[in-house]
């Protein structure tokens, strides 16, 4: 039920909300990969995963509550994400990395499409 003042979230934002949050669980999961592969995690991939764990999260949250900044974060959040995806490609040979940069591939394109359109 949405509060009154509110409109409901259209399908395209209650989508790009997904894609959001999956992104960030699967960068938490990835972090928590990189920490056990110990040596192996090269620092470049810990701060893009970060990064971009931190701003899906955000970018999903401003969503919900419907921010009028919510335009220049999708476009910080597609950013993130395909740095995101661009670290991970570097560790090619392992499916968690592989996973992480798909998620992380989806939810910038799902940003770069809300940022084309009006809220």
């Amino acid at each position: 039920m949405t509060q009154p003042g509110m409109t409901a979230m259209s399908k395209e934002m209650q989508d790009c909300v997904e894609a959001c949050m999956s992104c960030h669980s699967m960068c938490e999961e990835t972090m928590s990969s990189c920490m056990q592969m110990g040596g192996q995690a090269q620092m470049q991939v810990m701060r893009a995963l970060m990064d971009c764990a931190e701003t899906t999260r955000m970018c999903a949250d401003m969503m919900m509550r419907r921010s009028p900044m919510s335009a220049e974060m999708y476009a910080m959040c597609a950013k993130a994400c395909e740095m995101c995806a661009e670290a991970c490609m570097a560790m090619p040979d392992d499916e968690q990395m592989m996973r992480c940069a798909e998620a992380c591939r989806r939810c910038a394109e799902m940003c770069r499409t809300m940022a084309g359109a009006t809220m």
